[in-house]
């Protein structure tokens, strides 16, 4: 832990904050994992006190509801999967893709019960389906039927919040969920549920940290200084794991075990919007309007901001 804050400490004092903000409010969701240690230990704070700029954390359910905030102006920062941004764009918000993270691959599924006769994405066809509207879990179930060679047209899409979804799927009122994690993992150590997709095989969705256009041009050095500290926190994560466990069991109202099958498919690594992972993005768009699921094309060029990591 102190070698975490060294490394926090570092970073901090190779940026120069001018015109830094007063106060960065931060949003996560329910279960954000670097968000959420970072908020229990205080480092961003500790950062950012001696330059006169206190933090807000702001908690979420996802991160549909997260970047409506962000669109109304109470929330400055928020991390998010790929669709979130693309749905708030369509709508005309003005977000600015500020960072990335690696893609999911297991940790996002389309699960069933694992007494479910549906043991394909075709056999989806005809049958309710829930998923919250707008975020990653969208974007999977509608890459899995395109690859099925089927359209959400094919499908009864029931929209429902994970807490929702799971009392749904617990009382057998919808044929198949589509969730990521910790909501994934707990249904697993519960249901033991029939996974009959993920995301192996399919579009890279990459996760990603949206800022406000008015924070990018008011105070860039802040928001450098506030990525560099998901990067660091990223990468004591990813080596630290019964450390993770331990403090965020409580925090997210799971067993240690649900935790534990999340982060071992998990693996954090903030880092720059790169021109491919905007073409990635681009792609996502694409496909949602390709499928009507927005109701106008997005364009991701023009809406990313180049962040200069310490020491490049």
């Amino acid at each position: 832990m102190k070698r975490l804050l060294t490394i926090l400490l570092l970073a901090a004092g190779t940026l120069h904050l001018a015109h830094a903000a007063d106060e960065v409010r931060i949003g996560f969701q329910k279960g954000g994992g670097l968000a959420l240690m970072m908020k229990n230990q205080g480092t961003l704070e500790r950062v950012l006190a001696p330059r006169g700029v206190s933090v807000k954390w702001i908690e979420f359910p996802a991160g549909p509801q997260m970047l409506e905030a962000l669109n109304a102006g109470s929330v400055d920062i928020g991390s998010t999967g790929a669709p979130p941004p693309i749905f708030s764009q369509a709508a005309g918000a003005d977000l600015v893709y500020v960072a990335a993270e690696p893609p999911p691959v297991t940790s996002e599924a389309i699960i069933v019960k694992a007494d479910s006769p549906i043991r394909t994405v075709a056999g989806l066809r005809g049958k309710k389906v829930a998923f919250q509207r707008g975020s990653g879990s969208h974007l999977l179930l509608v890459a899995a039927l395109e690859k099925a060679g089927l359209g959400m047209r094919d499908v009864q899409a029931i929209y429902l919040a994970p807490s929702e979804a799971r009392a749904a799927f617990e009382a057998g009122a919808i044929d198949a969920w589509v969730v990521w994690d910790p909501y994934l993992a707990a249904a697993q150590h519960v249901y033991r549920p029939r996974v009959i997709a993920d995301r192996s095989g399919l579009l890279p969705a990459y996760g990603f940290y949206l800022a406000s256009r008015k924070l990018v041009q008011r105070a860039p050095a802040t928001l450098s200084l506030v990525l560099e500290q998901f990067a660091a926190t990223g990468q004591w994560a990813n080596t630290h794991q019964k450390e993770m466990i331990a403090m965020m069991a409580p925090q997210v109202g799971v067993p240690k075990e649900v935790i534990a099958t999340w982060l071992a498919r998990a693996h954090a690594g903030t880092m720059p919007v790169s021109p491919e992972v905007a073409a990635s993005q681009q792609k996502v768009a694409d496909l949602l309007y390709r499928e009507k699921i927005i109701p106008r094309p997005v364009t991701i060029a023009g809406h990313v901001w180049t962040w200069k990591r310490a020491g490049e």
